[in-house]
């Protein structure tokens, strides 16, 4: 079977907005805006499922997770609930999980969860762009985001920025929405673009945030391109796991 090729999807686009620049800088003045209800929506568009999915994930990195000297790194950590889900796997005494996101908003709500959970110690928050991290060459063991990585405004710049940071045999993992197929796929669509914007208009009181939802969920890679993107940019053992019936899934990869 031939390997999928990547397409010319580059990334994350706003309405409007034309260089990665300013598609950069639409995401994060969108996010700050409706950081105030965005754990709300999120798990009632949702219905909840994404604290399976987040605990779910984690999971899957228990081995990571639990080594003490371990760097563990949530890029687009948004109010930091994959962050909780990686510090309760954690063992005392640990290195503290950093926590990076570029909206500011977000992430205050964040900094205001871990202290609340009594994690606010083990976690070192950091407003940057992921698509630029202020880390070193090599020094990661785990990189993760949850729901975020879409929002970048080049995918394969982002994985090779993920590449870079994380040291040999490093891992990956990206917990991103999918586009099911079939007949779960129409009812998927339907509801992405037609039931969610109208929900997240009268919750959020954002008119736009909740039009590029689902549009950005169209625009990102199915999951054998998005493979072949991180095969591409450097990451073995490539691979997507479906959770509920496709609608979401994670996404994992070595640093060889």
């Amino acid at each position: 079977m031939t390997e999928p090729r990547p397409s010319e999807t580059p990334g994350a686009r706003m309405t409007g907005s034309e260089s990665e620049a300013e598609a950069a800088a639409a995401v994060r003045e969108m996010f700050d805006s409706i950081a105030p209800k965005y754990d709300l929506l999120n798990h009632l568009l949702s219905g909840s499922m994404d604290r399976v999915w987040w605990w779910r994930a984690a999971r899957s990195f228990r081995g990571i997770l639990q080594r003490s000297d371990a760097s563990v790194v949530d890029i687009c950590c948004g109010t930091g609930d994959l962050t909780l889900a990686l510090l309760r796997l954690r063992p005392a005494g640990s290195a503290p999980v950093i926590a990076l996101d570029f909206s500011a908003q977000m992430l205050a709500r964040g900094v205001e969860k871990f202290n609340a959970a009594g994690y606010g110690a083990l976690v070192t928050p950091i407003e940057a762009d992921a698509m630029h991290l202020p880390l070193p060459d090599n020094s990661v063991d785990l990189v993760v985001s949850a729901f975020g990585f879409r929002n970048l405004v080049n995918y394969d710049a982002a994985l090779r920025e993920l590449h870079r940071v994380l040291k040999p045999g490093g891992e990956l993992g990206i917990l991103e929405c999918n586009r099911p197929r079939g007949v779960l796929g129409r009812l998927y669509l339907l509801y992405f673009e037609r039931v969610l914007p109208w929900i997240g208009r009268r919750v959020s009181g954002s008119s736009g945030a909740y039009s590029y939802l689902p549009a950005s969920v169209a625009r990102f890679p199915q999951p054998p391109e998005m493979i072949a993107r991180m095969k591409a940019a450097g990451f073995s053992e490539a691979r997507w796991t479906r959770y509920t019936f496709g609608v979401a899934g994670l996404y994992r990869g070595l640093k060889g």
